[in-house]
């Protein structure tokens, strides 16, 4: 399978410990098995420079931040990944899998951290124009689901420490995004098993694809 023309931009969203990153490496198994050429990335992160700010950004030793400076540091790791591996993957005709992209800073520094939506947008438009994902898949658990996976992981990063009420706040804005915009957004029940969500977003998929044509 293989993408007409222009690549597509799926982005994997959700709080932490949603399973979402699981998710996107199994689709990504997928598509290259049907022989599609496909882009794995992440953010913050998916260049160099993004990776470092990454590191600056979920170092625990860092503390406390403006949730202003967040934000742009977060925008800044953003714009260095669209010019250098979103768009011109997705100008060569690949499928483009992103593990979180501008919704989530729309949960995290918007909600999350209170600065609110509108700021959130008015840097969104500044850099993206009208350049929006053409899916997203929302991986939807309660905090206390997935930040219990997420400790079971190991030491806790610095967002990850945030208190639970952050996370319903991130979660609630999320789901409430994915609302607005239902043709966009797939909504996956996190708290599922790993072959009940799987099977979750392998229906979700299909049935994105039918509606494209593909």
């Amino acid at each position: 399978m293989k993408a007409s023309g222009r690549g597509r931009f799926i982005t994997f969203e959700g709080i932490e410990g949603a399973g979402k990153s699981t998710q996107l490496e199994r689709l990504h198994r997928r598509l290259r098995i049907e022989d599609a050429q496909v882009v794995l990335t992440r953010e913050p992160g998916g260049t160099p420079l993004g990776e470092r700010l990454r590191g600056l950004l979920l170092d625990p030793e860092v503390g406390a931040m403006a949730a202003e400076t967040e934000l742009l540091l977060i925008f800044a790791a953003r714009a260095e990944h669209l010019c250098e591996v979103i768009e011109p993957a997705l100008a060569q005709g690949a499928w483009v899998l992103c593990d979180r992209f501008t919704d989530a800073s729309f949960a995290y520094q918007g909600a999350g951290r209170g600065l609110g939506a509108e700021r959130v947008a008015v840097l969104e438009t500044w850099l993206q124009g009208a350049f929006r994902p053409d899916l997203v898949l929302l991986f939807d658990v309660a905090p206390q689901v997935g930040l219990e996976r997420a400790l079971s992981r190991g030491k806790r990063d610095r967002i990850e420490s945030e208190d639970m009420a952050f996370f319903e706040r991130a979660r609630n804005a999320y789901l409430q995004r994915a609302r607005a915009d239902p043709g966009r957004y797939r909504v996956i029940d996190g708290a599922a098993d790993l072959e009940a969500v799987g099977g979750q977003v392998d229906r979700a998929w299909e049935a994105w694809l039918r509606g494209m044509g593909g």
